[in-house]
Order: structure tokens, then sequence, then C-alpha cells
């Protein structure tokens, strides 16, 4: 569900968070051409914090932006599904094993808060929900109290929700998603405890089997494929 937009500091924000809900939503799909004044017609804006959205998008990788009134939604790429499950691989068990060392009480009381708010993603989620999932592992990423890494996840988050997506194109079962919901309490048990060690191992089996590491391998394989155990 849209948020209005006087919650948001500036128009440019909020025609960022509506053109990015469309992308997100498959309203404006992969290959979509963008005509920007209809656009902002559709959202309520000018042509001018729109075009400063688009190019906001364009940094993320989600749309192409020309020289002139049109912009695409960029299609999905095997190889930038790769590389985002490579980064966060890397980077999101040091964000948990930072965040256990380093949390304060404000940042436990934002994890639990966050975590009672989660819902595993089903296979047609809500924006909420891609909210709340988002919120939860943001709420991790600054735990770590590590500014580069923060910003370096935040840029991946981005990018990885239309992969997210396109991973639930294949439905996962009760098990599977009660397994994510159990991995998202320990992650946040082993960090409250302060186990670094356990709750970076519970992050990296997370990311090795998310909904990213299921649409890098299907967009990289054949489609006759049988997918990994």
């Amino acid at each position: 569900m849209s948020q209005p937009a006087e919650l948001f500091s500036t128009k440019s924000d909020y025609a960022y968070a509506r053109v990015r809900e469309l992308i997100l939503s498959a309203e404006l799909p992969p290959g979509a051409v963008i005509n920007q004044e209809a656009l902002a017609k559709r959202i309520g804006i000018s042509t001018t914090p729109l075009r400063e959205a688009l190019k906001r998008l364009q940094q993320r990788g989600m749309v192409d932006l020309g020289a002139h009134r049109d912009a695409t939604v960029t299609t999905l790429s095997a190889e930038e599904a790769r590389d985002l499950l490579e980064v966060r691989r890397s980077l999101d068990p040091l964000a948990a094993s930072l965040a256990a060392e380093r949390r304060t009480k404000s940042d436990i009381a934002l994890l639990r808060a966050s975590l009672g708010g989660l819902t595993p993603l089903p296979g047609n989620p809500t924006f909420d929900m891609l909210v709340n999932h988002r919120r939860f592992h943001t709420a991790i990423y600054r735990a770590s109290h590590n500014d580069l890494l923060i910003e370096t996840l935040d840029g991946c988050w981005d990018k990885a929700d239309r992969y997210r997506m396109y991973g639930l194109q294949v439905e996962r079962g009760d098990d599977e998603r009660a397994q994510k919901a159990h991995e998202h309490a320990l992650l946040v048990e082993f960090i409250v405890s302060g186990d670094g060690e356990s709750a970076a191992q519970v992050m990296r089996e997370h990311i090795d089997t998310s909904l990213g590491a299921k649409s890098a391998w299907r967009l990289m394989k054949p489609a006759d494929d049988a997918p990994p155990p």
C-alpha cells in the first residue's frame, strides 16, 4: 500500500518510492517504457521530481534513462543476480557478526520490533511485506555500526528486491517458509546474546537458500534443469 506524499520529506523521495513500488509490483515490468509526463500525472507530481527520482533509480540499476522524455525499466540479469548473491554471501554474515558485537539497547529493541512484524514472503507478497522484510534486515545492518557496510548493503537491497520477486515465481512450501521464520528468530537470539559466530553462520545459510539465490539459479540455468537440493 502506498504511503501519502505528505509523509515524505521531498517530492523526489515520494516519486522514488512510488516508482520503485510500481516496478516491484510489476505494474511497470522489465522492459517497460516509462513516459515521464504520463507517469508524473499518474502519481500526482510534476516531471521535475520524477526525473530526479528516475536518476536515483538509474543509479540503482532499475531503469535506463535516456536523454529525452522516456525511460525504460531494466531487464533482469543473470550476472547481476550472481553479483548480488556473491556480495551478500560475504557482507550479510559480517553485518550479523558485528551486530552481535556492537548492538545497543535501542538496536535490540528495533530488532525485536521488526521481527514482530515480519512474515516469510508468500508467492504474491504485498508491498508492505517487502517493506517489513527490508526493515528487519536493515535493523541488523544498523546494529553493525559500520557506516560503509550499511551503505553497501542498503544499495544492494534496492537492486535485490526485483530478484526476490522473480524467485517467488517458484512457490515456496510451508516447511521452507517456516524455516525462514526460524532463521529470523535465531538471528535475533544470537545477536542479542552476543554470539557473533552463530549469527554469521545462520545468516550465511539464510542467504544461501534465499530468494536471491533461487533467482540467480533460475536465470543462469536452462528452464528444464532441476533446482539444487
